[in-house]
């Protein structure tokens, strides 16, 4: 099973630029929180999570085509990878989420965009940010405008709950690793 350290360590043979460093963790600590709360793994998701966008700084146009392959090499299980090529369904891969697992990775990579966002904006950052101030920002199309709110809705259906459960359980998830995150406020 991947862990943690062995899936930071992959990114990083691949993943160099902050943002898609802070991107990865963001998503990573996302879906550790998304595990705890269907009783799963939450190192094992964080892995998931840490890894999904393994080689898009390299092939942003070719994103999930260069991933397969390098990640079994690595040892990573069948189930992972299919893990990671679920999130791009519709968009760069025909891997219909169908786990847990794989729905919330499908839902939390646009999400963690919005709430790192709106989370930047306030004085005290993540730490005392509720769930209905992020709603707010969440329905103004105008804001974090290139996280595609269709795509979390469609993620959050797939989950059968409502985006606001699910943007909860995410921001109570980064709260923990605020400062990491760089969403500790000023």
């Amino acid at each position: 099973m991947l862990t943690l350290e062995q899936a930071t360590e992959l990114n990083a043979t691949m993943v160099t630029e902050d943002h898609l460093i802070l991107h990865a963790k963001n998503v990573c600590y996302a879906m550790g929180a998304m595990a705890k709360h269907f009783g799963e793994d939450a190192e094992h998701w964080q892995a998931i999570g840490m890894l999904h966008d393994y080689d898009y700084e390299k092939y942003p146009e070719e994103h999930l085509q260069h991933t397969a392959e390098p990640l079994r090499e690595a040892g990573v299980s069948e189930e992972e990878i299919r893990a990671i090529l679920s999130h791009g369904y519709g968009i760069c891969s025909d891997v219909e989420p169908v786990t847990n697992l794989e729905k919330s990775l499908f839902t939390v990579d646009e999400l963690t965009g919005i709430i790192q966002a709106a989370a930047r904006m306030r004085p005290n950052g993540i730490r005392d940010m509720e769930t209905k101030s992020f709603m707010k920002k969440f329905k103004d199309r105008k804001f974090a405008a290139k996280c595609d709110r269709e795509l979390i809705l469609k993620g959050c259906e797939m989950l059968g709950m409502d985006v606001k459960d699910v943007a909860e359980i995410c921001i109570e998830g980064m709260k923990e690793h605020a400062e990491e995150l760089g969403l500790a406020g000023s």
